[in-house]
């Protein structure tokens, strides 16, 4: 299958960065009686019913009480023999179930979408999708990505719109990360390929691309958006692959994170700063090591009140299976990280690919790819104790039964529910690439 080829080249990709590691002690995780878990829905794909497979994003929330989210696969045909992918919503009902309705199904505007999405102030809707759109990037793939609006209709559907469809060369290429709006409307995003580079990125595919970009989308009086990017990463120092989204901090200056490059090969975080002459200005505030302080963040960051940044890894960390940070800034303009959970492989869970939620406490939320009790992933709470010490408590750990592997992180609604997506199923759903998939919530 063509989609399973895709995975196994990301995972080659990130078994070429992975690291001897230094063993130190570690706090020890607290898995106790977990909360209330229930799956809200689960995506099946037939030929009688199109339902979409595997969704890797996460979850939005409207005011009404609706979620939001896409399956990066399925929906029928085309896209080879794995589907485009969709936009789904979720509506709760009186009696507690939930009713799923398709949004849009990908083929023409693009497909594969790897991201959750945004609303704006009118309902509308925009993401990204990692392939698809007007440029052959290259013979095997097709299609560089797109960003897409989906705009409520008069007939009560929805209709999408092509924002922009990534070149594969300046532009950028394979964009896998949700967006960010500005004050002004204003889109911000990431591509993990592509760029102003004239010399090929190290490990890159295919030659003549740069090693991922940060980009803007300005709308224009009419209606048209233009791209402009921001800053290309070279593959050295400055980072290189970013997977994740940026955000913003008071002052308009953009956070990220870059899976691989830095000092040490092992990813950064980076802070852009905008000029006065329009241009803006990378500056690395942390390579990691390889070592017990994680390896290759995949994850977008989040600030707390403070201004500490908090954050994941997939790897590395004192056993190998990641780790969650935060970089704290210093009076001399420095940042310090500091590990609060060193992920251990077992019951605590293993490779977050995910980001962190906050509650209004302070407590982190996120999920883990693998681990747990049965090995399919958790979902985890950190807090802090009065002994000033960070310490886990596994909220849910996935047992395969209808929803496993979650690589998104979670969300929280005024009542402190979680909610989330789970790339994986059950193991006998179907042919469909990690079974299909599930969304969940879990109830303090």
């Amino acid at each position: 299958m063509q989609q399973r080829k895709f995975w196994a080249a990301g995972g080659r990709v990130l078994a070429a960065m992975t690291v001897t590691l230094i063993v130190v002690l570690a706090f020890a995780p607290e898995v106790g009686a977990q909360s209330n878990f229930k799956i809200l829905h689960r995506f099946y794909e037939t030929d009688q019913y199109f339902d979409g497979t595997s969704p890797y994003g996460g979850l939005i929330l409207d005011a009404a009480g609706n979620l939001y989210g896409t399956t990066s696969n399925g929906w029928g045909g085309g896209c080879w023999d794995s589907g485009c992918g969709s936009v789904f919503q979720l509506t709760p009902n009186s009696d507690g179930t939930w009713t799923e309705n398709i949004l849009n199904s990908f083929g023409d505007g693009g497909w594969w979408p790897m991201a959750g999405l945004i609303l704006d102030g009118d309902g509308n809707l925009y993401g990204t999708a990692s392939r698809g759109g007007d440029y052959p990037c290259d013979t095997y793939y097709q299609g560089c990505g797109v960003v897409f609006e989906l705009t409520p209709n008069s007939q009560g559907g929805w209709t999408e719109s092509v924002l922009l469809a990534f070149d594969g060369h300046h532009e950028g290429y394979q964009p896998r990360a949700p967006l960010v709006f500005d004050a002004a409307g204003s889109l911000y995003g990431t591509t993990v390929w592509g760029g102003h580079m004239t010399v090929a990125c190290p490990n890159m595919l295919y030659s003549g691309r740069g090693c991922g970009t940060v980009f803007r989308l300005v709308k224009s009086a009419d209606g048209s958006w233009t791209e402009t990017v921001l800053h290309t990463f070279t593959g050295d120092k400055g980072g290189s692959y970013p997977s994740a989204g940026v955000i913003f901090d008071p002052a308009g200056n953009l956070y990220g994170t870059a899976v691989g490059g830095g000092a040490y090969g092992y990813g950064v975080i980076f802070k852009l700063t905008p000029n006065l002459d329009g241009s803006w200005t990378e500056k690395v505030i942390h390579s990691f090591t390889g070592g017990k302080g994680g390896a290759n963040p995949y994850a977008t960051l989040i600030f707390d009140t403070a201004g500490n940044l908090y954050g994941t890894t997939v790897g590395g960390g004192i056993y190998g299976y990641g780790v969650v940070f935060t970089l704290t800034l210093n009076a001399d303009g420095k940042w310090t990280e500091n590990v609060l959970h060193q992920f251990t492989g077992g019951k605590d869970g293993a490779n977050p690919y995910a980001g962190l939620v906050s509650d209004k406490d302070g407590n982190l939320y996120g999920a883990t790819w693998a681990g747990g009790a049965y090995g399919y992933g958790t979902v985890f709470k950190l807090g802090l104790g009065l002994d000033g010490k960070w310490r886990e408590h596994v909220l849910h750990a996935f047992a395969g039964q209808g929803a496993r592997n979650p690589y998104a992180g979670v969300i929280l609604d005024g009542a402190g529910n979680l909610y989330g997506t789970t790339a994986g199923g059950d193991q006998n759903c179907g042919n469909w690439i990690n079974d299909c998939g599930a969304v969940f919530e879990i109830t303090p």
